[in-house]
């Protein structure tokens, strides 16, 4: 292993034992966004070679269910996924993977950059299953990681415009100088017709898609009212289990409100985007440790500071 990110999983997992449903109830080792250098192969592998730089897909899937062969394997019911109870993570010096999950970088691709194929995997999904094509005016709430990629990546696929929204004003003025956002809205009311309001207002319109990456209530009331009819509203974040929205509001206006798990055959798209320098994920790294530091890694990242904290397992090799 080399570069691996924390995710907000991560250290929900490490303060607190859950994730939704899934609870740690032995020990784990952590992390899920990561690259590394191949050092030996199974058996029957061809297509990687000892010394090869990659990036691992983080969930191995059983290959066999009705959800696999129909190409969702990330709603595979029996997918092994890194860091999620009771499958143990990256973050280590060697770590066992399966052979197809593991994409060669490209020279002109850092270790940094194929760990973060994984958040940017997310957004690709994300973007594809709420339909982001050319000319779209996308709203994001949530200028965290994902918010960001999710930004980029609808920027790549060809929106014309991107506001996204936040509480932070530091994340919103990072996302318009630094990740390309048209306009961002500053979240001060928990009233959703407020900041729906305040949405439309600025990018001049209703957005066609709202891609929701706070898990926020509020945010996804916003993203009802905002959204114009006929447009898709799509939960990338995760926050309570149960929800009150204005349903009403949605079937009127038909929103089709849409889930988002993870990503499925998103990789090799994630890659060629980086690869391309259709998006640049480069500036999201805002603090580095090496293993050794792991503990103080997390707890800089408990505190909801920078963006990207990345974790670096091996010290021989370059970034």
């Amino acid at each position: 292993m080399h570069s691996v990110g924390i995710c907000g999983s991560d250290v929900h997992f490490w303060t607190e034992g859950v994730v939704g449903p899934f609870v740690v109830k032995a020990p784990m080792v952590l992390g899920h966004e990561g690259s590394g250098t191949v050092s030996e192969l199974g058996e029957g592998v061809t297509h990687l070679k000892v010394g090869d730089r990659v990036a691992m897909e983080p969930g191995v899937p059983c290959r066999y269910c009705t959800a696999c062969k129909g190409g969702r394997y990330n709603l595979c019911k029996d997918v092994k996924f890194c860091a999620t109870p009771p499958t143990d993570g990256s973050l280590c010096r060697y770590y066992v993977h399966a052979a197809d999950l593991c994409f060669k970088l490209p020279d002109n691709v850092s270790y940094e950059e194929g760990a973060l194929l994984e958040p940017l995997s997310v957004a690709v999904h994300a973007c594809r299953r709420s339909e982001v094509t050319i000319g779209s005016k996308v709203l994001i709430c949530g200028a965290g990681p994902i918010g960001l990629v999710c930004l980029q990546v609808a920027k790549a696929m060809g929106a014309a415009q991107v506001v996204i929204t936040d509480i932070d004003a530091k994340r919103l003025e990072f996302a318009r100088h630094q990740m390309g956002a048209d306009v961002t809205v500053l979240v001060t009311s928990r009233d959703g017709r407020e900041v729906a309001d305040q949405v439309v207002q600025v990018l001049g319109c209703n957005p066609d898609v709202t891609i929701e990456c706070s898990g926020a209530e509020t945010s996804i009331h916003a993203g009802i009212y905002a959204t114009e009819p006929g447009g898709v509203l799509m939960i990338v974040g995760l926050g309570r289990p149960m929800a009150t929205i204005p349903l009403l509001d949605a079937a009127l206006k038909e929103v089709d409100i849409r889930g988002n798990l993870r990503y499925a055959n998103d990789y090799p798209t994630a890659l060629a985007m980086i690869a391309s320098g259709q998006v640049n994920v480069k500036p999201l790294v805002s603090h580095r440790y090496s293993l050794e530091q792991a503990l103080e890694a997390f707890e800089f990242a408990k505190k909801g500071e920078g963006i990207k904290v990345m974790i670096h397992c091996d010290k021989t090799k370059a970034l």
